[in-house]
């Protein structure tokens, strides 16, 4: 740990330097005219010095977000992944990559808060400021409890290191660590304002509320039991935020989406990207890893081998093996996150016509050439994370792309999830049903978005909520961590849906989508699911991520067993 919190003290002191994000997040000044010690000395410079933690401290996040949180849940396939089989260990890159970021955001978010207690602003810029960091340093370190268990709190990293002991950080009992975030949460929302003026993608005190409120309902059962004190403080957050923050969801769920509406109302908390590649870290990389070879013109996607599973395909009611002229497909979401046989996207390719994803497959005279045969096995391509092509980016942001840069912005906390919190909250301990009006009419609003002719139910049982929830927000980083949630309490129940999972792929698909497109006749009796590929091995262990291997060489009390902290009597703000 020593040698990791120096690098990410360095870190924030040379990000200060560069503050960067999107639309007024892009003003920067430039670089060789300050340094830290004469910079932060008014309002806008202020801003200025928090903007890049809505992008460059989280680059690193990026692959682990997706692995984690849809591999591992089994939302994604990706072929021969130690995510996908439960074999992933210390010495995974990515994993060891997403927890530097993650500790990078805690050390970035520590520097930024000391600094501007004395720079040169307003109170009001100085709290909303602060506000705003405490927000990201929570959400990191909910990130980090939800993915490694117990872990360390480094209140204050520059403190560590002037006092000593880097090597002998002990890890936190997982209930202290969420009663430390719950804590940040508390004092960012004393310094924030109610509402960011035209919502202009920046933290306001509803987006750490929201936050708090889905705090709240993981931290239910960490002690092994659902406790009915914290399912009510979510559902008191939830509902404030849902009737009082003046945000309201997007009539169409794939608008949420697009780069047009990167600062949206239904969107809580982002990752807002610069498609400018300097300084590198502060764009968007993802449509790089998900996207399949020629979707852009840069040859800048190599995503095509992976896509979505089989299980989530089942999930939505719909799987790659059924006739594209007459698959049941009541559910908008499910074209808005993967593609199928059949598709075909207006907001993809506009200088083209729109997007068709069978003839991207085959026809070799489209666009810059596809790949001329199906890429994921499971039938399915990614769309979520994907922007399209350079018209498209034009078009919605006027800024061109670059290779693995753009500007899509990533949405980490939205409105419908909290309304889906609420619900869940609202059905309570026994993890029954509800016919509370109020937790139905938040189901109701996320589910009749996305089917239209979905009629209002007169009750709503948590089975209900925990499908919507997988969704709702699939492919969004967060399937896993419902899984992490429900073990605290059930494991069996987590381990046993696992093990039921088609995380496998198609054979024979290949064929059927060849001829289909050249033919139009679909002929799918030769596709059967693979078993070649063992159902993966869950134990309770599985739900915690081991530490990477260089932490613990440098904190070896990281394998001793976590210690208990009165995190309000230890730390203050």
């Amino acid at each position: 740990m020593k040698k990791n919190i120096l690098n990410y003290s360095a870190i924030a002191i040379v990000l200060l330097a560069g503050a960067v994000s999107c639309d007024k997040f892009l003003d920067r000044p430039a670089e060789d005219t300050y340094n830290e010690a004469n910079f932060y000395m008014d309002d806008n410079q202020c801003e200025q010095g928090v903007n890049y933690l809505y992008n460059s401290p989280w680059y690193d996040v990026i692959r682990g977000f997706y692995r984690v949180g849809e591999v591992y849940s089994g939302n994604y396939y990706m072929g021969g992944s130690p995510y996908l089989n439960f074999s992933v260990n210390g010495s995974d890159a990515e994993l060891k990559n997403m927890s530097s970021s993650l500790w990078a955001v805690n050390a970035n978010c520590t520097t930024v808060y000391n600094r501007l207690a004395t720079a040169n602003c307003s109170e009001e810029t100085r709290a909303r400021l602060q506000g705003e960091v405490l927000t990201w340093k929570a959400f990191a370190y909910f990130f980090l409890v939800r993915s490694f268990g117990d872990v360390p709190i480094i209140h204050d990293v520059q403190a560590a290191i002037s006092e000593g002991g880097y090597n002998e950080i002990h890890k936190v009992q997982k209930a202290d660590v969420y009663e430390y975030i719950i804590m940040t949460l508390e004092k960012a929302m004393e310094l924030l304002p109610k509402k960011v003026a035209n919502m202009d993608g920046r933290i306001d005190y509803y987006s750490a509320e929201a936050l708090l409120a889905k705090v709240y309902l993981t931290k239910a059962g960490v002690t092994g039991t659902l406790s009915q004190a914290d399912l009510d403080k979510a559902a008191e957050y939830a509902k404030d935020v849902i009737d009082n923050s003046g945000r309201s969801l997007l009539p169409v769920y794939s608008d949420i989406f697009r780069m047009k509406n990167n600062k949206n109302l239904e969107a809580l908390i982002s990752w807002h990207w610069d498609a400018s590649a300097q300084p590198w870290t502060t764009q968007n990389s993802f449509q790089s890893d998900l996207g399949m070879k020629g979707f852009d013109e840069f040859g800048d996607c190599w995503g095509e081998w992976t896509g979505p599973s089989v299980d989530l395909q089942e999930a939505f009611g719909v799987t790659a093996v059924q006739d594209p002229g007459n698959r049941p497909d009541p559910d908008s979401r499910r074209q808005a996150t993967m593609m199928l046989a059949g598709d075909t996207y207006s907001y993809f390719w506009r200088d083209k016509g729109g997007f068709d994803y069978l003839r991207f497959l085959y026809d070799t005279e489209y666009g810059n050439g596809g790949p001329g045969s199906m890429c994921c096995n499971t039938g399915a391509s990614c769309v979520k994370f994907l922007y399209g092509n350079t018209a498209d980016h034009v078009d919605e942001l006027g800024v061109t792309p670059s290779r693995m840069s753009y500007g899509l912005s990533t949405h980490i906390l939205r409105l419908a999830d909290i309304y889906l919190v609420y619900a869940e909250a609202k059905i309570g301990a026994s993890r029954g049903s509800t016919t509370d009006a109020s937790a139905i009419d938040a189901f109701y609003a996320v589910r009749h978005r996305a089917r239209p002719n979905y009629d209002r139910p007169s009750s709503i049982s948590w089975e209900d909520v925990w499908k919507e929830r997988r969704l709702e927000l699939a492919m969004e980083g967060d399937r896993w961590y419902d899984f992490v949630r429900l073990a605290y309490y059930d494991t069996d129940a987590a381990i046993a849906e696992i093990k039921g999972q088609h995380r496998n792929y198609w054979k024979n698909l290949e064929p059927v989508y060849k001829n289909y497109f050249e033919s139009g006749v679909w002929d799918a009796s030769g596709v059967t699911y693979s078993e070649d590929d063992p159902i993966p091995t869950v134990t309770a262990a599985s739900f915690t991520l081991p530490f990477p291997q260089e932490d613990v060489v440098f904190n070896e009390v990281l394998a001793e067993d976590a210690i208990h902290v009165d995190v309000r009597a230890e730390y203050s703000y």
